[in-house]
């Protein structure tokens, strides 16, 4: 593909997101920044979240790890549908009943102040390390199409892609995001089954033709039931329910987009409709994934070496250049879908958690602090970007379920416990607790093994890591008074 081609879709896409902006920001202040004054439209939000939900990641990795894994990431989907309910039906009407803008504002209530920190600042640090590893893939896949011809170096790729993304962000905040996420999920969509339609013309099958040949090849095998293997049915089911529940449902990213709803009712609507897309899509993802080693093996091409290029590879390389472009559209929308929000998450949480910036009066004050905020998290993202360059060895997708499995875990004990207890804990110890968790789940996964009869840990090591946390702050509670108990 032609470089300078790319580069031109890149501006217009850009130019689009620019223009909705300007149109959504007009009046905005930090509020709006923070939660829309509450008054988008769910099913807005519903589709929106499609996108940020996916993120590049999905586009390319989950269609690379079929020739490996078929389709039994579809059994983590499943679980989906589980962590989703409880989110729909539990999570959120204690976050409305609340009031909250920062969602770990419960732990504060629930628990008290180092319950608190502990909470936001694993979130900070999940969705920071997270987002980041999304937004590295993208940005490998736009050096190989283009910026490596150009001579542009890695880094300085990085450094615009995150520029535009904060442009457009800055000043409206979530209250723009919604609507650009809303249009960069249909640009994503339309990619995919645009991409289907071009494979199956390129191996001369309709449509129909080439959903058969996935059905008839071994690709398309969902279950395991080798309870050893780490793609065992119920590992999946479970892990996907409780990536489901700490991915959305305990984080802020999520979660902001469904606190913007009007009221409970809707924001449950949301989450109704957002979960049964969700299925579809992901299940549309995989039978890519097998279409596109189905149109290798067809063509004789050589697969990757590694999973994440697959997709990629053949596109720029190997389709017709209306793939490519139809490629390229699809990965930007997914990425500046997922990466726009959690900047503006990431934001949203340091402000009120950290800095307490609702303790100003002044609305230029609270506009200079959201500002620099943004900014710094604009820089850190840029760091860490660049330290998965260096270090990233996984297929990507691994690498953050992996990663978010001991993030996540001490978020997932705290609001369990939280929520299925009537205790008080010894605050001051929660911080010591959320650290010593992931660090005995590492051991366990490392050595599991040797130690449980050839048993190896999937995504299944988030609950281990939650459990430890739930153990642990057990071990530091005793029962609460009456009086406490109304507020637990």
């Amino acid at each position: 593909m032609n470089p300078y081609v790319i580069l031109g879709i890149i501006a217009f896409y850009f130019l689009i997101l620019v223009v909705i902006a300007q149109f959504t920001s007009k009046a905005a202040d930090t509020q709006s920044f923070f939660n829309a004054n509450r008054g988008n439209k769910w099913y807005l939000v519903a589709f929106g979240m499609i996108g940020t939900s996916l993120s590049g990641v999905t586009f390319i990795s989950v269609p690379g790890q079929v020739g490996a894994q078929a389709f039994t990431y579809f059994q983590v989907v499943i679980g989906y549908v589980l962590g989703y309910a409880i989110i729909g039906l539990v999570l959120m009407p204690l976050y409305y009943k609340l009031n909250l803008v920062s969602i770990y504002g419960y732990l504060e209530q629930r628990f008290g102040f180092w319950s608190y920190k502990t909470g936001a600042a694993f979130f900070l640090i999940s969705r920071s390390i997270g987002s980041a590893a999304r937004f590295f893939l993208v940005v490998g896949v736009l050096q190989l199409a283009i910026f490596d011809a150009l001579g542009v170096p890695f880094a300085l790729t990085s450094t615009i892609a995150l520029l535009l993304i904060w442009i457009y962000t800055y000043k409206g905040g979530i209250k723009t995001i919604v609507y650009t996420d809303t249009l960069q999920t249909f640009f994503m969509l339309a990619s995919v089954v645009i991409s289907f339609y071009l494979i199956a013309t390129e191996l001369d099958l309709s449509t129909f033709a080439l959903f058969d040949k996935i059905q008839d090849s071994e690709a398309s095998t969902i279950f395991n039931w080798d309870w050893t293997s780490k793609t065992y049915f119920w590992k999946q089911f479970f892990a996907g329910a409780s990536i489901a529940v700490v991915m959305t449902g305990l984080d802020q990213d999520l979660m902001q987009k469904n606190l913007t709803c009007r009221n409970l009712q809707e924001a449950q609507k949301n989450m109704f409709w957002f979960t049964i897309t969700l299925v579809i899509v992901n299940f549309l993802f995989l039978s890519l994934g097998a279409a596109l080693y189905i149109y290798a093996a067809d063509k004789g091409i050589a697969i990757p070496a590694k999973a994440d290029d697959l997709f990629p590879v053949l596109a720029i390389q190997h389709f017709s250049p209306i793939a490519g472009v139809v490629f390229i559209l699809g990965i930007i929308a997914a990425t500046y879908a997922s990466t726009d929000s959690a900047l503006t998450a990431l934001t949203t949480s340091f402000c009120i958690d950290f800095l307490n910036i609702n303790q100003y009066e002044k609305e230029s004050q609270k506009e200079k602090i959201k500002t620099y905020t943004h900014l710094g998290f604009t820089l850190l993202m840029l760091v860490i970007v660049l330290l998965f360059k260096v270090f990233n060895t996984d297929a990507l997708i691994t690498t953050i379920f992996k990663l978010a499995g001991y993030t996540y875990g001490p978020l997932l004990g705290l609001f369990a416990f939280g929520m299925t207890t009537k205790r008080k804990i010894k605050d001051v110890a929660v911080p010591f607790i959320a650290i010593v968790s992931p660090v005995i789940s590492y051991v366990l996964a490392v050595n599991s093994a040797e130690w449980f009869a050839g048993y190896q840990f999937g995504f299944e090591l988030l609950l281990i890591n939650g459990l430890f946390t739930y153990i642990g702050l057990w071990a530091v509670s005793s029962k609460i008074n009456s009086k406490e108990a109304a507020i637990a």
